[in-house]
């Protein structure tokens, strides 16, 4: 177990909020955008969820902010409740429904997503990246930042995005800029240099570069200038009025308008599953394999949501994008989700004219290269040779991510991998394989310590695959539990199958604990022994 110390881990936390920072800056902006909401709002989400949620939350490589998964959410729901203010209620009234739901311990619902989908989750999103930051990387900013949806907004998607930016739209000075980030960050990862100045983050480093090279282009003029439009548009305010004049409240006239509520709940779950899902992969990316309380994190998330909702800020969740950066970024405890947090408020209130020179080009360089670590070649191998049914979940759950979007794509996948758990159990689980049977032989069934629902179809087969005039013992005397209709199959065969092709059966473990009773059945033997050591099917 990885213990905390302050002082040593702010080496590794401080550069790790530095790259978070760069990351979240566009996304929170580009998520407002694509909600339809004021751009500071996504600002103001992008600090709470750093400074507030980074504060409660018990995890710690998790960041929390705006969320591409809830843009679609915000954007209906502005339109449905007619104001972004009586939206904000709905979202204050969402954190309080989290923060119920983490008292209720409703996060235990974690402890079910299956690995293999958790994995195809979590490299289909860096393909994404990878897919969505493409254009941006060779300046093409059509698609606002933080979409991760196949089919985006005006009727494109994400292929036909790409190929219009590389048959139209590349633009020189963007793709000079982004190459040189990459070539940068990549230098930054060599021992050598990393020995020496790993202390600064090379993602800090690309990004004032990119800053230098653009001002340097201005030299050359068209078509080598990045434009305003390529840059971060940050909110500007000319004094401290004008900043606070930013803000917005949630409108409180609107408590009694049941589509407030409707918009609450709705808010609610998709936020709450979208932060467990996150907070399950981050803990599987953790080199320190620490675990998280998901419990404690609705807490923290529904906080969160209060927090932004009455400040004028989007709805939160914890966001796999900016979390696998940290993980990616040497972070050791949540400090660094903190101090991510702490520059986006210094930066927003201070220096946005600073800010604002930053090319999109340099950004999507850092988004490509965390998007490649989260879908390594290797993650594909290592997945394949796990067999069948751990690789098939996991591609299916990687594509169906690719082409529609998180949440819809996990659904997917964890449809593929409940097929795969119940075709495993059927394939495998107390199969009894014939041309290995020699009649007069007596046939054992070991049941195991837990049968449940899951084994039933399995359990079936090996009944009707009985031949005639057999000997079979069932025995259950290790067994814990039973599901009913499995005891239902086993009670069926016994009374009515087995008779009809003259096959005794003896029940052993089942009449004390089962109620089996041997009035029950037509075909036992008391004589078989139980004990034989002919071949068995298990």
């Amino acid at each position: 177990m990885q213990k905390n110390n302050f002082w040593a881990d702010l080496k590794y936390d401080l550069p790790a909020g530095l790259v978070v920072f760069l990351i979240a800056l566009p996304l929170c902006l580009g998520i407002a955008l694509a909600s339809g909401a004021p751009l500071f709002a996504g600002m103001i989400a992008g600090i709470v969820g750093g400074l507030v949620i980074g504060f409660l939350s018990g995890s710690h490589t998790s960041v929390s902010g705006p969320a591409a998964g809830l843009t679609a959410v915000v954007l209906v729901s502005i339109q449905q409740l007619g104001s972004f203010e009586t939206f904000l209620l709905a979202t204050v009234l969402a954190g309080i429904f989290q923060v119920a739901l983490g008292f209720a311990r409703a996060g235990m619902i974690a402890n079910y997503f299956p690995s293999n989908v958790i994995k195809g989750m979590l490299t289909g999103i860096g393909i994404i990246i990878i897919l969505k930051q493409i254009p941006h990387a060779l300046g093409y900013d059509k698609d606002a930042e933080g979409d991760f949806t196949f089919f985006e907004q005006g009727g494109s998607n994400t292929f036909l995005s790409i190929w219009e930016t590389l048959t139209q739209f590349i633009h020189p000075g963007a793709t000079l800029v982004a190459l040189i980030s990459i070539g940068i960050m990549l230098m930054w990862e060599k021992p050598a240099i990393k020995s020496k100045v790993g202390f600064v983050p090379g993602a800090l480093v690309a990004v004032v570069v990119s800053v230098l090279v653009n001002i340097g282009l201005g030299v050359f003029g068209d078509p080598w200038t990045i434009r305003p439009e390529h840059l971060v548009k940050i909110p500007v305010a000319s004094d401290a009025a004008a900043f606070l004049a930013q803000f917005s409240f949630p409108d409180f006239s609107q408590w009694l308008n049941p589509k407030v509520f409707s918009v609450a709940i709705t808010i609610c779950i998709v936020a709450s599953i979208e932060t467990l899902l996150c907070l399950e992969a981050v803990d599987k990316i953790d080199p320190f394999m620490r675990t998280s309380d998901p419990n404690r994190e609705l807490k923290a998330q529904g906080m969160g949501n209060i927090v932004s909702g009455l400040l004028g800020g989007l709805p939160l969740t914890s966001v796999i994008v900016r979390s696998s950066a940290n993980v990616n970024a040497n972070a050791r405890s949540k400090v660094s989700t903190i101090i991510h947090g702490f520059f986006l408020l210094v930066c927003v209130a201070l220096i946005p004219a600073i800010l604002n020179l930053i090319p999109l080009a340099a950004l999507a360089a850092i988004l490509i290269l965390t998007g490649y670590k989260l879908a390594k070649i290797s993650v594909f191998r290592d997945m394949w040779s796990n067999g069948k049914y751990q690789w098939w979940p996991f591609i299916i759950t990687v594509v169906a991510v690719v082409f529609t979007d998180l949440l819809t794509g996990v659904a997917i996948g964890l449809v593929a991998s409940a097929f795969a758990i119940l075709r495993g159990n059927m394939r495998n689980a107390y199969y009894f394989q014939k041309e290995k049977y020699h009649e007069g032989d007596i046939i054992n069934i070991k049941l195991s310590q837990e049968v449940s629902f899951l084994n039933k179809a399995a359990i079936k087969q090996t009944l009707y695959d009985f031949p005639e005039n057999s000997k079979v013992v069932i025995d259950a005397t290790d067994t814990a539990y039973i599901d009913f209709d499995v005891l239902e199959s086993i009670r069926a065969f016994a009374k009515e199958k087995a008779t009809s092709k003259n096959i005794k059966v003896t029940l052993k473990g089942f009449h004390e604990r089962y109620n089996f009773w041997e009035a029950d059945f037509v075909h036992m033997d008391p004589d078989t022994n139980i004990n034989s050591e002919e071949p068995s099917a298990k």
